[in-house]
């Protein structure tokens, strides 16, 4: 038996960069901790339909990402006795607003948890593996190496007597600290477009959001580039720290422009592919943002550092098919009848697709890096 579910999350603070939490939901029966997961409706999209199920049975709504993070098992009693083994389907979905009534509220709870709690909340083993994956901090622990001088004091018990020694070593800049700014930039920046693209009331804000994004992006962008030019030495090749934040840079610039078409037509309506492909860019800005902790210490986290970018490269061709499914499916449809329909939205394909690929040049761009110095 085969269903479909979501593992719905939100990121911490006013900025979006705090904490990521998880939501979880109690089964109707047992009260054990789960997540909303259900079957898959015949004529709809898997992803689409796990975003129905957490409507109904959370209450939340937001950007659900078409790629699948995995699946996971557990067995469940029939009505008629039979114990019956269920494969369940997960896809990550961002949620961008909780509904203060919904279908099932009367039936569940919903609680967010931190992925620590909420793996140690589910019952099904395969699952816990999941939400630790999903965002495993663990390795943002390990990815903060302590340097040579920490290293002797700690060993030896005298740590005040090489603070001399410490302030005479070249100083290295802070790009690992202007990385993940920008990574938080990206992450707020994707959220925007994906609740611009639901439509409706405030798109406005929505759109001055991500023209905000982009210009602390751009500020982020010049520290980094006056960084390498004022420091003696860095911790990767130049021409590295400047290509990687020159893709991250792209991706949001790309997101500017898709708010700036959508504002310049006054498009209102927006085709599923389009929510799609925006749901992938939010999933791509949450992976980058786990993956730029990671290079402080990449010959510890090559293997994570790998496992992100792989999804990546594979979330982008995901775009693609969605993004050629749309255009041939909005071509059919206005390509001969509304000319000016068809240009409008060809556009906004175009910058989305654009944004999903920027995100993989920042993979690969991370994967040099894995290469170089793994």
């Amino acid at each position: 038996m085969r269903q479909i579910a979501v593992l719905p999350y939100r990121f911490g603070g006013p900025a979006q960069d705090g904490p990521t939490e998880i939501l979880l939901i109690t089964s109707r029966e047992t009260k054990r901790w789960v997540i909303p997961k259900g079957n898959p409706l015949t004529g709809m999209e898997r992803h689409a339909a796990a975003a129905i199920e957490a409507e109904e049975e959370a209450g939340v709504i937001g950007a659900v990402c078409p790629t699948s993070i995995g699946s996971y098992e557990y067995r469940k009693r029939r009505a008629n006795g039979a114990s019956i083994m269920y494969n369940v389907e997960v896809f990550p979905l961002a949620v961008t607003s909780e509904l203060s009534e919904w279908k099932e509220m009367d039936e569940r709870d919903r609680q967010w948890f931190s992925f620590r709690d909420a793996a140690a909340a589910v019952e099904e083993p395969d699952l816990q593996a999941m939400i630790r994956s999903f965002g495993d901090t663990g390795f943002r622990a390990v990815a903060r190496p302590r340097g040579v001088v920490q290293n002797v004091a700690q060993k030896t018990g005298v740590s005040h007597m090489f603070a001399w020694f410490q302030r005479l070593l070249p100083r290295q800049g802070n790009f690992f600290e202007l990385f993940e700014s920008h990574a938080t930039t990206l992450v707020a920046g994707a959220n925007a477009l994906s609740r611009l693209l639901q439509g409706g009331e405030g798109m406005a804000d929505h759109i001055q959001e991500i023209v905000e994004r982009e210009h602390d992006a751009d500020a982020i962008t010049r520290e980094v580039l006056q960084t390498v030019r004022r420091t003696f030495l860095t911790p990767f090749d130049r021409s590295a720290i400047t290509s990687l934040i020159a893709s991250m840079d792209d991706a949001i610039d790309e997101m500017q422009k898709t708010a700036g078409a959508v504002d310049l037509y006054d498009v209102t309506d927006f085709d599923p592919e389009m929510r799609d492909i925006a749901a992938i860019i939010v999933d791509a800005a949450r992976l980058t943002s786990e993956a730029l902790p990671l290079l402080r210490n990449v010959g510890a986290n090559g293997t994570r550092l790998h496992e992100l970018t792989e999804r990546l490269v594979r979330m982008e061709g995901h775009a693609d098919e969605i993004h050629a499914a749309g255009l041939k499916r909005l071509f059919r449809e206005h390509g001969g009848s509304n000319t000016i329909h068809f240009l409008i939205a060809r556009e906004i394909y175009r910058h989305l697709e654009t944004v999903v690929d920027r995100f993989e040049d920042v993979a690969n761009e991370i994967d040099g890096l894995v290469i170089d110095h793994a």
